[in-house]
């Protein structure tokens, strides 16, 4: 075997030292921008950052080639002089932290959109940085020139106002390896319209704006620093509907406020990709939302469908960490259990003060199927309007109900009773819409459809009630009182189970035995790395108790809470309440089929089936005489 040369340089014999040596200033700079600036996104959200930590009220963003060829950032915050232009392209340089009177700078009390003091001079190592900008003021606007690490001196320019702005051309042309990894202009472009959007979701007081390759992709104006400014800059990023069917929240637990909205259950989709979490105005992406909102609506939707929900998190700054990841993307709580427990009790209360209330998307979907004679052409939502299949397969409503066939839809099969179809008025109202209390939203019974569904009219308007899906939530709602008023009958194993783990996954079991025992799960700690199971649930009767163990263990690690459990009890009262319910196909007399709607306006939660599906649809006035062409 022949020895090339370059082998040599190093010994490889381990009794020989190595050399120690510094890196220069220029290779520190390349390496910290491959974590910190990994992709044009992440350089766009470094920058605009600082614009926001700068007070900025009005923020510009102009991109090309997916940010790979130019980004331009301006602001009209405060501004920096010659001076600072100088220190701010120095690595861990900033201004974020002020020290206290004994000169040290606590970490753990950052109040701004973070520090690591590496974006700005990782930027210019690997790019060509030019940053101008005029405090408010100044005479004079200065630009200081930082290409692959070389740096000029500031010069005097022409900049109108006060603020900053920061160009970055020829994004990693001082590190070509670097931009085989990045993607296609069109994907990079998509990265950083999320970025800015997720932004803007948390400062809806600051007007936005992006453009890319010379073409605007949205300005976002300047919303009142109100719960109803946020609302509107929501419901102008994630669509209209949104803002439609989102519920108000604001909870205070200690010294922890939670603010934002949460969608309603009917309101959903099939990916939990609508699901914001904001720490102090800082975007972060942490497990524990996922977790958390899981928990909190899976009373409500089937594992596969998923809210949408925006949470502002305002945590003390000496009990959140935001300086974890070196993206700052990630944050760490002290008490994590704590925050997650406000988040979960949060979200069930504002659910439980809905009541009744179903998402307006099932009435807009009702009303395209008419319209278009009985095919699908789907809405615009968040500025995109979806295909017909897409919409079915993101609609439970649709999911529900699939498309009808010569003009009749098929009985479904789970429906015992059911005949042939037959339209009946159970009684002759005289009175009017007038007459009909404002205390009963979901109206009047008027009629009963096929057996199976009950038309109500309303003060300005009509629903439709499935009979079958609104009395299996109500009984389901009455039996989920009555579980938790006498706790969770157990049943005895006559050989008791026992289940091998490893040490850490026991440890997490046991420590929540007490939990578990609530819900009718006795366990206890068995050697090292195993757990005995002595008692379960009397509900699951005969039930794959190692199975069971082991789904407790992947929740608990992944998403900090034990909902597997939980969640085969629900599916088991679902199963009961569904079976002892009102059928399709039963004949209801008028005053059955009200007094379900009253119960049903009583019922925290009643607007949906025990799987997120809706119960009635609604439809206004207006929205009848458009079918009609009244309107």
């Amino acid at each position: 075997m022949t020895n090339h040369p370059a082998l040599k340089t190093e010994s490889t014999d381990p009794t020989v030292p190595r050399h120690i040596h510094r890196l220069p200033p220029e290779a520190v700079n390349r390496i910290a921008a491959g974590e910190v600036v990994e992709r044009p996104a992440a350089a766009v959200k470094e920058l605009v950052e600082n614009a926001l930590d700068a007070e900025a009220t009005e923020v510009s963003i102009s991109i090309s080639d997916g940010g790979k060829s130019h980004i331009s950032i301006l602001d009209n915050g405060c501004g920096m002089d010659r001076d600072s232009l100088l220190l701010c392209v120095e690595r861990h340089a900033t201004s974020k932290l002020t020290p206290s009177r004994e000169g040290d700078y606590d970490l753990m009390n950052i109040a701004t959109m973070g520090f690591r003091g590496e974006a700005l001079p990782s930027i210019g190592a690997v790019a060509r940085l030019d940053i101008t900008s005029r405090p408010s003021g100044a005479e004079t606007a200065f630009k200081l020139s930082v290409h692959g690490s070389k740096m000029s001196a500031p010069a005097p320019v022409a900049f109108a106002g006060h603020g900053t702005r920061v160009d970055v051309a020829d994004l990693f042309y001082a590190t070509p390896a670097r931009l085989k990894f990045m993607k296609s202009d069109r994907a990079e472009t998509m990265a950083i319209t999320d970025v800015v959007k997720r932004l803007a979701m948390a400062r809806h007081d600051v007007a936005f704006s992006l453009t890319s390759n010379d073409r605007k992709v949205f300005t976002y104006p300047a919303e009142p620093a109100t719960p109803e400014g946020s609302l509107n800059r929501l419901a102008k990023i994630m669509g209209s509907e949104f803002g439609e069917n989102a519920l108000a929240i604001d909870a205070t637990r200690e010294d922890v406020r939670l603010t934002g909205f949460a969608g309603l259950p009917t309101y959903n989709r099939g990916l939990p990709d609508r699901q914001y979490l904001f720490v102090n105005g800082r975007p972060v992406k942490d497990r524990l939302i996922v977790g958390a909102v899981r928990g909190a609506y899976a009373d409500f939707l089937a594992r596969d469908r998923h809210p949408s929900v925006v949470l502002f998190l305002e945590v003390p700054t000496e009990l959140v960490d935001v300086n974890v990841h070196p993206a700052k993307t990630e944050v760490r709580f002290r008490d994590a259990g704590h925050v997650r427990g406000l988040l979960v009790s949060a979200l069930r209360h504002v659910l439980a003060e809905a009541g009744h209330r179903a998402s307006t998307t099932v009435a807009d979907f009702a009303l395209d199927r008419i319209q278009s004679g009985g095919a699908s052409t789907g809405r615009p939502s968040g500025g995109h309007m979806p295909s017909p299949r897409s919409f079915r397969a993101d609609n439970p409503f649709a999911q529900a109900h699939a498309p009808l066939g010569d003009g009749m839809a098929e009985m479904p099969a789970a429906f015992e009773g059911v005949s042939q179809p037959t339209a009946r008025a159970e009684q002759q109202y005289t009175d009017s819409a007038a007459t009909i209390r404002e205390d009963y939203p979901l109206g009047a019974a008027r009629a009963q459809l096929h057996e199976t569904y009950i038309v109500s009219q309303t003060a300005d308007g009509l629903c439709i009630i499935d009979q079958h899906a609104a009395h299996e939530r109500l009984v389901y709602e009455r039996m989920k009182k009555a579980l938790a008023a006498g706790g969770v009958a157990r049943q005895g194993l006559l050989i008791p189970e026992v289940v091998e783990l490893e040490r850490d996954e026991a440890r997490l079991l046991v420590e929540r035995a007490d939990e578990f025992a609530e819900l009718g799960l006795l366990l206890e700690e068995f050697g090292d790395g195993a757990v005995l199971v002595r008692e379960t649930p009397a509900l699951l009767g005969d039930m794959d108790i190692k199975g069971l163990v082991r789904a407790l263990v992947e929740d608990i690690s992944s998403i900090g809470e034990g909902l597997a459990l939980k969640e085969q009890l629900e599916e088991i009262c679902g199963t009961m309440a569904c079976r002892g319910s009102v059928r399709a196909g039963r004949r209801l007399l008028p005053e059955e089929m009200n007094a379900l709607l009253r119960e049903m306006e009583a019922t925290p939660h009643s607007g949906q089936c025990n799987h997120g599906r809706p119960t009635y649809v609604e439809l206004k006035l207006a929205d009848i005489e458009r079918l009609f062409g009244r309107r």
